[in-house]
C-alpha cells in the first residue's frame, strides 16, 4: 500500500507545481503568456484526474490486500493467483498515468492547432480552473472557434464525470473492505483486543477518507458545474475559484493526517489492551484463555497478519 500512496502523493505534488507555476505566470508578464497558461491549464487537468483515479487505487489496493489475506487464511491461495493479483494492481498503477493523458490529448492537440489559446482571456488564464471565453457568443462562429468550444466543455465533462466515478468507486470499494475485514476477523475464532482495535480504525478510516477526497475536490467540482450554467464574473464564482486553490491540492495532506490520526488511535487502543492484561489477575487471564480455546481457532498466523494489513 506504500506505493498507491506515493504515486497518489506525486500526482498532488505535481498538482502543486502547477499552482505555483499559474500564481508566479499570474503575477509576471512573459513573452507567449497566452500559449503557456493554456498548456498549464491541460497539464494541471492530467493531474486532476490523475490524483481520482490514484485515490481509487489506493482503496483497490486495500481491498484486495485484504482479500487475499482472507482467501489465504481460507482456502491456502496458490502463488499463481497472488502473482496475478500483483500483476492487475500494476497494470491499474501504470493506467492510472495513462488514462488522464489519453483523455487530454485532443484538448493539446485541437487546442494548439486552433489556437484555442487565443479564445481566454489573458486576465486570469494561468489560474487553475479559470478559462473564461473572450470571444463573445454572439458573434459568427468559425471552424477554429467551434473546436475551442468544444475542447472548453470536453475538459470541464472529463474532470466532472472522473470526480463522479472515482467518489462512486471509492465509497464501494472501502465498504467492501469493510465487510471483508469483519468476516475475516470472525472466521479466525476468538475476538482480541487488538482485532477490535483494528475494526476500529478500518471503521475510521472508511468514513475519514471518502470526507477527505470530496472536501478537497468539492470546491472544484462546483466550479465546474458554474462554468456550466452561471456568468464567471459572479461573486460565487471567483470565492470557489480561492477556496479551490486552497483544497485542491491539499489531498495528500489530508491524507497523511487522516492515516496518521488513525494509526495513533489504533497505537493508544493496542497499549490500553496490553494494559488491561497486565493489570488482570491470573484467575481472569486463566478463564480468558478457557473462553478463547473454547472457540475455533484460525491458522496460526491469522492474528499477526492482520495487524500489520493497514
Amino acid at each position: 500500500q506504500v506505493r498507491p500512496l506515493f504515486y497518489l502523493s506525486l500526482s498532488d505534488l505535481f498538482l502543486g507545481m502547477c499552482w505555483l507555476t499559474g500564481a508566479l505566470l499570474y503575477s509576471t508578464s512573459t513573452s507567449k503568456q497566452d500559449l503557456i497558461c493554456y498548456n498549464l491549464q491541460a497539464t494541471g487537468q492530467i493531474f486532476y484526474v490523475a490524483s481520482f483515479l490514484y485515490t481509487v487505487n489506493y482503496t483497490w489496493h486495500l481491498y484486495m490486500d485484504l482479500k487475499m489475506k482472507y482467501s489465504q487464511n481460507l482456502h491456502r491461495m496458490p502463488p499463481q493467483v497472488v502473482d496475478y493479483a500483483s500483476c492487475i494492481g500494476r497494470i491499474a498503477t501504470i493506467s492510472s498515468s495513462l488514462i488522464p493523458f489519453l483523455l487530454m490529448v485532443p484538448v493539446f492537440c485541437l487546442g494548439n492547432s486552433s489556437s484555442c489559446y487565443q479564445n481566454f482571456s489573458q486576465k486570469h488564464g494561468c489560474l487553475l480552473m479559470h478559462t473564461e471565453i473572450a470571444v463573445p457568443t454572439t458573434e459568427p462562429q468559425t471552424l477554429s472557434g467551434s473546436v475551442c468550444r468544444v475542447m472548453h466543455f470536453y475538459g470541464i465533462g472529463v474532470f466532472l464525470i472522473s470526480f463522479l466515478i472515482s467518489f462512486i468507486a471509492i465509497l464501494v470499494i472501502l465498504s467492501q473492505a469493510r465487510g471483508l475485514y469483519k468476516r475475516f476477523v470472525n472466521s479466525t475464532g476468538f475476538l482480541g483486543d487488538q482485532q477490535w482495535a483494528m475494526i476500529k480504525m478500518v471503521e475510521q478510516r472508511v468514513i475519514f477518507y471518502p470526507i477527505a477526497f470530496f472536501c478537497c475536490w468539492a470546491p472544484a467540482v462546483l466550479l465546474g458545474i458554474l462554468k456550466l450554467t452561471v456568468s464567471t464574473n459572479s461573486k460565487i464564482y471567483m470565492a470557489l475559484l480561492i477556496l479551490q486553490a486552497l483544497t485542491a491540492a491539499s489531498q495528500g495532506l489530508l491524507n497523511c493526517i487522516v492515516y496518521g490520526w488513525t494509526q495513533h488511535v489504533f497505537l493508544s487502543l493496542k497499549r490500553n489492551a496490553c494494559r488491561d492484561v497486565d493489570t488482570q489477575t491470573p484467575l481472569l487471564r486463566s478463564q480468558k484463555k478457557f473462553y478463547a480455546s473454547t472457540h475455533p481457532t484460525g491458522p496460526p498466523d491469522a492474528e499477526g497478519s492482520t495487524s500489520t494489513l493497514l
